[in-house]
């Protein structure tokens, strides 16, 4: 495990951090911890963080808004803490940027595993090259880890840009969402599958001139997705 990944804390119970910190330290990272959404956003800001872990329920501020601000600044890996159970308001998180959840209770095995999957995920690399698509109007950079369209950058989450890689470096292939999670969450994934359209509406959002019209990410109905653009 690389002894440089650190891992921030974010929660108000201060035996949750602890028990956290002590795990995750015992699987190789290094930790800092924050008590509320503030120190959390300074956290992010002032500190080299690979991955947060971040409880909705803080005292100051919702983590959501943590979550969006943290997300407005950096696409560092955020795992969600929620004791929401409701499909909505885990797809309200996944929507404002957020990689992963998990519903509380949970185990402290489950967050190190997730931790793990996330940044093996995040560090991969696919494509080893400049791909360009519909005459270079999209081009996926994975030295830079960037996806452009006609030239600009596009701010992706790291699990909408590895959707794109998934998908990109397959074009016409259509992959089921149960193939989608298993790639980008792992086979020990318990969530719901469609989980993938919450990251795919997100994606269509930044990537696509008319999202309820794309181009390159379509549905293949009653079953998953395809990526149609063409090489160039």
């Amino acid at each position: 495990m690389n002894q440089l990944k650190t891992i921030l804390i974010v929660d108000d119970e201060e035996k949750i951090r602890e028990v956290l910190a002590s795990y995750l330290s015992h699987a190789g990272y290094q930790t800092l911890e924050a008590a509320t959404g503030k120190e959390a956003i300074e956290a992010q800001r002032n500190q080299s963080v690979d991955l947060v872990i971040l409880d909705l329920m803080l005292p100051d501020r919702s983590g959501e808004e943590v979550c969006q601000e943290i997300r407005r600044q950096s696409a560092v890996p955020i795992l969600m803490l929620t004791a929401k159970v409701e499909e909505q308001h885990r797809i309200e998180g996944l929507s404002i940027g957020a990689d992963d959840y998990v519903i509380k209770p949970f185990s402290p095995r489950e967050i190190v595993a997730r931790v793990q999957a996330i940044l093996r995920r995040s560090g991969e690399d696919l494509l080893a090259e400049r791909i360009s698509f519909q005459d270079g109007e999209l081009i996926v950079d994975t030295g830079a880890k960037t996806v452009y369209k006609q030239g600009d950058p596009i701010h992706l989450t790291p699990i909408e840009y590895r959707l794109v890689q998934i998908l990109a470096r397959n074009p016409k292939r259509s992959f089921s969402r149960e193939e989608l999670v298993e790639k980008l969450f792992g086979f020990d994934y318990s969530g719901d599958t469609r989980t993938i359209d919450q990251h795919m509406k997100n994606l269509r959002n930044k990537v696509e001139s008319d999202p309820k019209n794309p181009l390159y990410f379509k549905t293949v109905f009653g079953f998953g997705y395809r990526f149609d653009g063409e090489k160039s």
